[in-house]
């Protein structure tokens, strides 16, 4: 019997190196984030081949490496590639794998594996990836026959991107990426996408019609600028108050009259006992509802919500895992927003401005800078960025009290602004800013870190310099690991340990990479310096030495430590 389809022995002889790289090509990955290593030179030789359209991105460690891969999959919702060698390659790259896994942000991290004739010997860098990667990420596999690349390849996409997407790890033995066989290519196919329900809508409508204290909660994977214009159409369209989730606050223009205010860590407080005690219906399109999102579980009744909760998510087993919806649609964001246009809101006048007025009055409050200890106001410093700079200006950032500031006093104004781990990794604002300005040269990219989180993953300004990536570095230097000598002094208040640290002349530094700088003492000197950072090319490095006694916009560091003493002494 005759087939139009080619047959594997038509095609050409490759080697599994040569072949992975070609379905890579296929499959539309532009770039690729790596630390090169001998256990994979077969798939580095096989991409020497496609230089014209994948872009190989030399890292310079594999945790910075496989954040990348996740800013990459964040911003533009396909999975973020990252090769790295076996053993402490892949324990390196766990670290964007984590993220990737709770952030729900598509990924494929590629990792040389130890020869089939030496397995289950403990050979050189051998590990089970497997059982090392089995809970953070949606598959783990080994491919062991290179004649099944373009099957592996092919499922490996569809799975980072599908439900709720994440982390594939594929491991690659290194004597298979030799092997030479004949294999048909894979040929793209779209992932699937559930949409709602007709009866899903007319529950929803009912629901809507009963509300007297309704809000809706964006945030969450799979989505898009299209996404969130829609997001924002219905809001506005039944007159609903709109929140995010923790880092997701660039999904809602957070300019707009519907906006007040994102959920997570020090969010605006009426904001949060609105949730708790008033709000009577949340609609949830998107997040996982997490312990960052829920103040540590809570916000909400677990298991049955105090409100009448329906949660949309594109993972069916999201659906009920916390909190049981009173009503659980799964479902695409934006294929549901398409289908909630035909929802109506109350009849008549705009029920529901009052509720939402407050709380965007609220929120504006909430935006006004505080006065902290010290020679820098951080609040004045990023409202100052947050007016000065393009409303497309990305802003990048890890963990640590700093982002506080960040996260309270800019203001998004559009979508996949913010780069931010709800995982919580220390670390990820410098490679995430590299990735980001890589995919959008056009555009203003800022990582901002804490002076602990920025030493993590400095290292990739090299990889910066290197590949012309030219970010704006805000290195909010206190001395110190700012979180935990808060939650130290809360708790043994006066028992310093372990969180003080002594720092390089980060001006130096940079300057070692290339890198022009300078450092800032006072909030009048800052808008001088971001001017100068803009105008420079290669990249620019502020460092801004602030007070440790301001710590958050509300509370020094003496009045954590009183609060410890007084509540020990209770």
């Amino acid at each position: 019997m005759s087939s139009d389809r080619a047959q594997p022995n038509a095609t050409p002889l490759r080697s599994g190196g040569r072949l992975l790289a070609d379905q890579l090509q296929i499959l539309g990955a532009d770039t690729i984030y790596c630390v090169p290593g001998e256990s994979y030179l077969e798939l580095l030789d096989g991409l020497h081949a496609h230089q014209d359209a994948i872009n190989v991105v030399t890292c310079r460690h594999e945790s910075g490496a496989s954040n990348m891969a996740d800013a990459y999959g964040k911003l533009t919702g396909r999975p973020g590639i990252c090769a790295v060698t076996r053993g402490p390659g892949a324990t390196n790259a766990s670290n964007g794998v984590h993220t990737a896994f709770q952030d729900s942000t598509p990924m494929i991290l590629l990792i040389g594996q130890v020869g089939r004739d030496m397995m289950d010997r403990e050979a050189f860098q051998e590990i089970d990836y497997r059982r090392m990667f089995g809970e953070m990420a949606k598959w783990v596999a080994q491919i062991d026959d290179a004649a099944r690349i373009p099957e592996y390849m092919a499922r490996a996409w569809k799975i980072a991107q599908s439900g709720r997407p994440g982390p594939v790890v594929l491991a690659l033995p290194e004597d298979m990426l030799t092997d030479e066989v004949h294999a048909q290519d894979l040929r793209p196919t779209p992932r699937p996408r559930p949409a709602p329900h007709a009866q899903d809508i007319a529950s929803l409508q009912a629901m809507i019609a009963e509300a007297k204290r309704p809000m809706l909660m964006v945030g969450g994977p799979s989505w898009s600028k299209s996404c969130a214009d829609k997001a924002l159409a219905f809001a506005e369209r039944l007159g609903l108050p709109v929140t995010t989730s923790f880092r997701s606050q660039d999904y809602v223009d957070n300019g707009h009259d519907n906006f007040v205010g994102a959920v997570g860590i020090a969010p605006v407080p009426n904001l949060r006992k609105r949730l708790r005690e008033e709000v009577d219906l949340l609609i949830a399109v998107g997040p996982r509802l997490g312990e960052m999102t829920t103040q540590g579980y809570e916000l909400i009744d677990i298991p049955h919500p105090q409100m009448t909760f329906v949660h949309v998510h594109p993972g069916a087993e999201e659906l009920g895992q916390v909190y049981q919806p009173d009503l659980s649609i799964q479902s695409d964001p934006e294929l549901f927003f398409d289908a909630a246009d035909a929802i109506t809101g109350p009849d008549g006048a705009d029920v529901w401005s009052d509720w939402r007025q407050a709380q965007r009055a609220d929120y504006l409050a909430f935006q006004t800078p505080t006065d902290v200890p010290g020679d820098v106001n951080m609040g004045q410093v990023v409202r100052h960025m947050s007016e000065a700079l393009p409303q497309d200006t990305i802003y990048t950032n890890g963990a640590g009290n700093y982002t506080v500031w960040l996260h309270r006093f800019h203001q998004h104004r559009a979508y996949r602004t913010q780069l931010a781990p709800t995982s919580g990794s220390m670390g990820y604002g410098v490679p995430a800013a590299v990735a980001a300005k890589l995919q959008h040269p056009e555009r203003t990219v800022v990582a901002m870190a804490g002076d602990g989180c920025f030493m993590m993953t400095s290292q990739e300004m090299a990889t910066a310099a290197q590949h012309g990536a030219d970010v704006i570095y805000v290195v909010v230097n206190n001395g110190m690991y700012g979180t935990i000598r808060m939650h130290q002094e809360r708790h043994h208040p006066g028992k310093v340990m372990a969180t003080q640290l002594v720092n390089p002349d980060f001006v130096a530094y940079a300057a070692a990479f290339g890198i022009a700088g300078e450092r800032v003492l006072s909030t009048d000197g800052f808008p001088a310096a971001l001017e100068r950072a803009r105008s420079s090319k290669g990249g620019y490095l502020i460092e801004i030495v602030v007070d440790p006694e301001a710590l958050t916009p509300n509370q020094s560091l003496s009045a954590v430590r009183a609060e410890g003493e007084a509540k020990s002494a209770g």
